[in-house]
Order: C-alpha cells, then structure tokens, then sequence
C-alpha cells in the first residue's frame, strides 16, 4: 500500500500545505495510507485531517517515518547535512546549479532515496501538473507594489505578513497606493500568459496599475530590453531555463530609466540562468526589497515563498491541482512519477 507523509513545514512564515483534508480522504478511499504530521503554523486545521480518516503523527517526525512512506512537504528541509533514504516529495530548488541543491542532492545520494521535485512534475506534453504560481504572482505583485509606495515616502519596503485572503491585502494595499498622492506605476510583466504572470497583472488591474504584457513572442530576439526601463515596476514571471534571455543587466544599474522596482517572482538568484542578474539573493519577509541603486533608486523584490502571504488560496488551489497525481502514487515507476524520478536521477551526483 502506498504510503503519503504530509510534514509539518519549518520554514518561517510558511502556513501552506499541499493536501487538504477533502484531498487526503480521496487517498484514503482510493487505497493510500496518509499520515498527516501535527503543525503549529498550518493554516488548515488538523481537526479535518482527522475527521478524513488520516493516522496523526507528531510535528517534525518525518525522520522516523517508516522507509516506505514517502514524505510531501512543500519547502525546504532543514539543512543538517543527515542522508535522506526517503522518497520525498517538495520543491527542492536543485536542478539548475544553485549551490544549495548540490548539497541536498549529496544527501539523497548518501541516504539512496528519491526527490520528485515538485518543480518537475509535469504531463506527457511537458507541463507541469501544479503550480502555485497564479498566487506567486499576486503576492509578489503586491510586494512590489508596496515597494514602489515606500519609495514614495523615501522609506525602503517594511515587513510583510500573512493575510486572511485576497480581499484583506487588496485593501491594506489600495490605501496604501493612494496614501502616496502620486499617480499609479507603470508595470510590465514578462511571462504574462503564464500562471504566474496572470496572477500579477490581475494584481496590477486592481490596484488601477497600468500593464505592459509580454510573453515568449516578445522575447524572443534575445534581449536585454530597454522598454522595460521605460516602467516603472517589472515583474518576473518566467521559469527561467537554458536559453532565457537576460531581460535587465547590471549595467541598467547605472542607466537613465524610470525602473525603480523589479519583483522577481521566479527568484533565481543563483542560477547560472538568472534573467535579472543585478542581485545576488533572495529577500526576506522581514526585509522585502534590496536596494541595488541608489542614483535612481533601484530595489529588488525577491521572496521565494510568496503564496505563502496568502496561505488558505494557494494551498486549496494548489491542492486540487496536485491531487490526480497524487492519487497514481500507487504506480510510482510510470507517469507523472516515473518522469520525476528520471529527471532527478539525471542530476545526482556521480
């Protein structure tokens, strides 16, 4: 019998979880064991997991786990250096180069289990099964919002927090906006038919943001491009892969340009294919923007859990889109499964 764990997630302000109870009691019917661990931040409550059908287990008891289960977390594990002989599923952030996937790819090596990158689940055609991304780019539009109007008190962009919904940020940010006294930004969204950049122009739209939408047609004689210097914000939204033009380059750092903030929502910083090289790490919750330039000011939005903000949207979103495969968790040699564990075999160390 296939076995799901669903961790507890120890990431600092992240609430969401990637089955709900009404996901985990169609695993149950369908034959699948799931354990749900408790959580302190999750913004489901465990009492549904329950009334579902799923064996409890305490917060952070992963690593005991039976070897069979597989366990499903969303984020990071935590970065002790111990081998992992699980199969685990979550979003590793380890197969374009970035230094801390090398060392989490040592440890699945070290420990012979498996990582099915959530990143690279995708169908016959390539594409991926589930996405947070339309929330990413809500969030992330809003954060960069916000790091416009603090440039218009001459303030840097203060801390961010988790919202109730959509509606309860849609507010803050609307009086915020207008609290400038200054007409509404100019943006452009790179990546605007996607997921994520649809996420962050409807964001924009209801601000009263001007949006300049471009996507691969737009893109594709190679880059960079000085249009985006002409808005005010640039949001990111591509999923950046060999190939992908860089779209502002360091010299735009020191460039005559109306740009003033960029909301990175992919947040790649150390990629070898990092489209926005002008920094060099993710932001924070507690500080949102890096200031990159000062003469014009430049910041740089780059949190890498941004659907967090909005943890109750994204997780029951997220999870309607991921459930269909994870009900084939009995099958893990083909598919959707079988794919991933081919693309993470391509890139374990020797």
């Amino acid at each position: 019998m296939a076995h799901l764990w669903v961790r507890a997630e120890q990431r600092p302000n992240e609430e969401r979880v990637g089955l709900t109870p009404e996901g985990a009691k169609a695993l149950i019917d369908a034959g699948i064991r799931v354990t749900v661990e408790e959580s302190s931040v999750r913004a489901i409550p465990l009492q549904g997991y329950v009334d579902a059908g799923c064996e409890i287990a305490a917060e952070n008891a992963w690593p005991q786990a039976p070897l069979d289960a597989i366990i499903f977390g969303l984020k990071e594990l935590p970065e002790d250096g111990t081998p992992l002989p699980h199969k685990h599923i979550m979003f590793g952030h380890a197969f374009k180069g970035q230094h801390s996937g090398k060392a989490l790819l040592e440890r699945f090596k070290a420990g012979g289990g498996t990582l099915y990158d959530l990143e690279y689940l995708v169908d016959e055609t390539g594409r991926r099964v589930a996405a947070f991304g339309y929330w990413a780019g809500y969030a992330g539009a809003a954060v960069t919002l916000k790091t416009w109007a603090a440039q218009q008190r001459s303030e840097e962009c203060g801390p961010v927090g988790v919202y109730a919904g959509k509606d309860a940020l849609n507010a803050e940010l609307l009086a915020e906006v207008e609290a400038t006294g200054k007409p509404r930004p100019r943006a452009i969204v790179i990546g605007a038919l996607g997921r994520v950049g649809t996420g962050a122009a409807d964001l924009c739209e209801a601000m009263g943001v001007d949006v300049t939408k471009w996507d691969m047609a737009e893109t594709a004689s190679g880059g960079p491009f000085p249009e985006i210097l002409d808005h005010d914000l640039f949001l990111n939204c591509i999923f950046a892969r060999p190939g992908t033009p860089v779209f502002v380059p360091r010299e735009a750092l020191n460039a005559d340009r109306n740009l003033s903030a960029i909301g990175d929502v992919a947040c790649d910083p150390d990629s070898d294919y990092n489209p926005v090289p002008v920094y060099d790490r993710a932001t924070t919750w507690e500080a949102p923007a890096l200031r990159v330039a000062t003469d014009p000011v430049l910041d740089v939005m780059a949190i890498d859990n941004l659907p967090s903000m909005l943890p109750v949207e994204s997780s029951d979103d997220y999870a309607a889109q991921l459930l269909p495969s994870l009900l084939t968790l009995t099958d893990l040699n083909s598919g959707v499964w079988g794919r991933a564990e081919a693309t993470f075999l391509e890139h374990l160390p020797k």
